[in-house]
């Protein structure tokens, strides 16, 4: 009754169900790993962001990356702004999605302890792309920046790829090791850097626009995907019955056919008499 599965056909259509089902429940794990670890990730945002300041000395040392229970920790730096070493970060955008520059200025920390860089926001781009932009004025004396830390930039975590040859004091990533973004700095480079959220005391003309806070409240679509992958894997037995019994069917209904045929084509059997 159902030979048929020993076929071609059904041997090659049952080896490709037999293989699906363990492969959908694989991505569907997948997508929930992806929810868990996004979970976990607006939570650690969520927490540090809410957190009080703390001195970046206390976070961050010079040559060691920033774990990641620190980033997004909200830090305070006194000290004075180097405009003169100030760098430009390449096609960055705005919370609308246009096209500028990052305005990162090294803040050379009071006491000697160092330097930090600092994120001051954002400009628009403009003008001639080979050359320094017009920046607004870091503050000038001793001053407190209060932001949010952030480990220094990579190609593999960012997906921006590093480029030489761009114009004087431009760069493609923040990254505290890097000599363009560091020239100058007085005494040893904080890694890392800071994401600015307020100025005391506050600054008196235009500044950059601040980079907006990252969304911790959204936990994406991946959850939903995990679900659609295990009803996919669910299904695919339930199909694979369906099309059984239906092939079944068939060639039942094709042999009655058949039969039928056979028996009209048949010659009338001879008649006797008694």
């Amino acid at each position: 009754m159902y030979r048929f599965l020993l076929t071609r056909q059904w041997v090659i259509l049952t080896l490709v169900a037999v293989l699906l089902v363990p492969a959908m429940i694989r991505l569907g794990f997948w997508q929930y790993h992806r929810h868990e670890a996004r979970v976990a990730r607006n939570e650690l945002v969520a927490r540090n962001l809410a957190a009080p300041p703390l001195p970046v000395q206390d976070l961050s040392r010079p040559g060691r990356g920033i774990p990641r229970a620190d980033t997004w920790r909200t830090v305070s730096a006194t000290g004075s702004y180097d405009p003169a070493h100030e760098v430009v970060v390449r096609q960055r955008t705005d919370a609308d999605g246009k096209q500028g520059y990052f305005v990162v200025t090294p803040l050379r920390l009071a006491a000697g302890a160092g330097t930090v860089l600092v994120n001051r926001g954002w400009i628009p781009a403009g003008g001639d792309l080979t050359t320094f932009p017009e920046v607004p004025p870091a503050p000038t004396g001793e001053l407190t920046v209060t932001g949010r830390l952030r480990a220094d930039e990579t190609t593999s975590a960012s997906g921006i790829k590093e480029r030489r040859g761009l114009p004087a004091r431009q760069v493609m990533l923040i990254d505290s090791r890097d000599e363009r973004a560091t020239a100058g700095a007085a005494g040893p480079v904080l890694a890392g850097y800071v994401q600015l959220t307020a100025t005391a005391p506050r600054p008196a003309g235009g500044q950059p626009q601040p980079v907006a806070a990252p969304d911790h409240d959204s936990i994406g679509v991946h959850l939903a995907y995990a679900v659609q992958w295990w009803l996919f894997a669910a299904g695919v037995p339930f199909g694979y019955w369906v099309l059984v019994r239906r092939e079944r069917r068939e060639r039942l209904a094709r042999a009655a056919a058949g039969d039928g045929a056979d028996a009209a084509l048949a010659p009338p059997e001879p008649v006797t008499a008694d």
